[in-house]
Formats: structure tokens, sequence, C-alpha cells
């Protein structure tokens, strides 16, 4: 799934302008400020997807499975909605609040990261995703369970709070996170 599904986000970033794209914004978006510090959970978002494919690769061959069923279902089913109804959002600071590390690595990612291809948020659907693969887990620490948990959460307030997506794209996640793991 992997290896078709990353050339067809690419592609969908390049080919569909932001212009010919569906702003998406609830009105919870207004109230949530910007706040640089989630650019941590945000990207640990990328390591945690590693450890656990690695994890459940090495320790569970059929939770391994699940989960690639899973992810591979929301990688599909998203870009099939970000190329029949594309969205973008338009919640990004023009000018970044406060000039630090954290600021600055936010400014890169938007830079790597264009503001389309926004609902469902992807970053959401793999954290329950991972949530779920975990929780599933019968020998890890119920501990591990509760930091995976804690840091799903973070994942997912982490979008809104870095003006990546709004709560739309968050709640629309939810449906397509209930077929995924229907369907693995």
């Amino acid at each position: 799934g992997w290896l078709v599904y990353l050339p067809l986000f690419f592609l969908t970033e390049a080919l569909i302008p932001a212009e010919a794209c569906y702003p998406v914004h609830g009105p919870l978006d207004d109230l949530i400020p910007f706040c640089e510090w989630f650019i941590i959970p945000y990207v640990g978002w990328y390591l945690m997807i590693a450890v656990t494919l690695v994890y459940l690769a090495l320790r569970n061959a059929d939770g391994f499975k699940r989960f690639q069923i899973y992810l591979t279902v929301t990688q599909f089913v998203a870009i099939a909605v970000f190329v029949l109804f594309p969205t973008r959002q338009d919640l990004r600071p023009l000018v970044m609040p406060r000039d630090n590390l954290l600021t600055d690595a936010v400014a890169a990612l938007y830079r790597i990261d264009t503001n389309t291809g926004v609902c469902p948020s992807l970053h959401v659907a793999f954290s329950l995703g991972m949530v779920s693969a975990w929780c599933k887990e019968r020998q890890v620490s119920p501990w591990v369970k509760v930091f995976v948990v804690l840091f799903a959460v973070a994942v997912c307030l982490s979008v809104s709070f870095l003006k990546q997506h709004s709560v739309v794209d968050i709640l629309a996640a939810v449906p397509l996170c209930l077929l995924a793991e229907w369907v693995a």
C-alpha cells in the first residue's frame, strides 16, 4: 500500500492547485490558538508509526497485517476523497507569532507540506489506528498503552494547534477510522 499511496499523495499535492480546493473551516478553528510546541508530537508521529510497524512485524504478524490493512484502507479512501473532493485549509498564520526553533520547524513543515488534501486528517486516522493496534497487544504493559493513547491525543490536538488541519478534518477522520477498523 505504501508504494502506491506515497506517489499518489505527492501527485495530488502537485497536480491539484489550492485554488481548485474547497476551503475547510469550522467555528472551533477560530478559538484554537497557534502553538508551536505541538510540532513535537506532530513530528513524533512519524517515529511512532515506524515503531508500531517494527514492533508488530517482530512480535505479532497478525497484528502487523491488521495494522497494514487499516493503513492501506485509510490511505486509499483519503486519496479518493482528495481527488473527488479536493480540500484545503486557510488557517496558517501569515507571519509566525514568535521567532524560535519550534516556529522555524513549523515554517519548514509548511514549506514541505501544502495546505491541500487535508480532509480527512491522516495524522488523526493513523493515530487512532495505532491506539487500536497497541491496545490489542496482550503482552504490552498498560503503561505503554496509556502512553500511546496520550500520545495519539497530543497528535490529534497538534494538527489543529499547528494550523495544519481544521477541526472538521479531525472529525472527518473518525468515520474513516471506523471503516478501516471494520475492514481490518
